[in-house]
């Protein structure tokens, strides 16, 4: 009995042991790179690094609005495309499509979340940037540097996140009880109300996660993005405009032209500033889903 015991004891304190290793990361992660990072935020007041548009590392001048501004609007454009084409197909796969087909369609819903980010980005590059250029840019009467810009990440960053959203969607709205769903039809309701008013309602909060979880990977979505929206550091006016997230600013320089002072700690700042922006995101994000759960409930 005291073998079991002692057993039962060392197991659990291993397992809090991995769990506090597991929440501690993010901090270590936070101490290393604002350590990093520091330098530059002694030299720099903090208004000129985040509100000013000139990037020129060798007259020591480092304005990161135009990598805010642009990851904003490949963000925001990829949410307004993806999200409303996600949520219809998880309602079509979940309420209306048949067993059969439902089985066929998940294979490739999982295939599309398992492809390497570079794939999505080569595609983008051989085929949205041309049908940009080439298409919708002359019918729009725009201007376009080839095609690349905020455009282009935006419909190859909503594509990349389509799998994730489309797939917990759909198992949020297959989790709501049947029961809710007969209530409904015998009271008269049609199946597109039951569904609106009935079954969308109910799984408010995890379609929310959903959206959140999938555009938690978008933001910092690198390589793919890179390929296409241009990169040039300027804040954009239109999504026909190229663009510089601060994940391809990142990828893009990390390592390169050390010699020049404080252009390695502004490279960790960007990086800093991106982790804070999704902690921002995801706190934001719990704080809406708490008080939607509270108003279901």
């Amino acid at each position: 009995m005291n073998i079991r015991r002692l057993k039962d004891n060392i197991s659990s304190r291993l397992m809090l042991a991995a769990t506090v290793f597991a929440c501690l990361l993010f901090f270590l992660m936070l101490i290393g790179l604002y350590s990093r990072a520091s330098p530059i935020l002694s030299a720099v007041p903090i208004t000129d690094l985040l509100f000013s548009s000139v990037w020129e590392p060798s007259d020591g001048k480092f304005g990161f609005l135009p990598f805010i501004m642009g990851t904003l609007w490949v963000t925001g454009l990829a949410t307004i495309i993806a999200v409303p084409i996600s949520l219809l197909s998880s309602i079509y796969l979940s309420e209306y499509a048949g067993e059969r087909l439902r089985n066929a369609v998940k294979p490739l819903i999982d295939l599309l979340a398992g492809i390497p980010s570079v794939v999505y980005g080569l595609w983008g590059v051989l085929a949205v940037v041309p049908f940009i250029k080439n298409y919708l840019a002359p019918v729009l009467g725009v201007e376009t540097i080839g095609g690349y810009g905020i455009l282009a990440g935006g419909i190859v960053l909503s594509i990349m996140v389509f799998p994730i959203i489309i797939s917990v969607t759909g198992e949020v709205l297959r989790s709501v009880s049947q029961d809710l769903r007969e209530v409904s039809l015998s009271l008269g309701s049609t199946k597109w109300q039951t569904i609106k008013h009935v079954v969308l309602r109910k799984a408010r909060p995890g379609i929310f996660a959903a959206i959140v979880l999938g555009f938690s990977r978008a933001f910092g979505e690198t390589m793919a993005v890179l390929m296409v929206v241009g990169n040039v550091p300027k804040v954009p006016s239109s999504v026909f405009d190229p663009a510089y997230p601060l994940p391809a600013l990142i990828a893009n320089t990390f390592g390169e032209m050390m010699s020049i002072p404080l252009y390695d700690s502004a490279i960790l700042l960007a990086a800093l500033m991106l982790l804070f922006v999704v902690l921002i995101f995801n706190i934001i994000a719990r704080m809406v889903l708490i008080k939607i759960e509270r108003s279901v409930i």
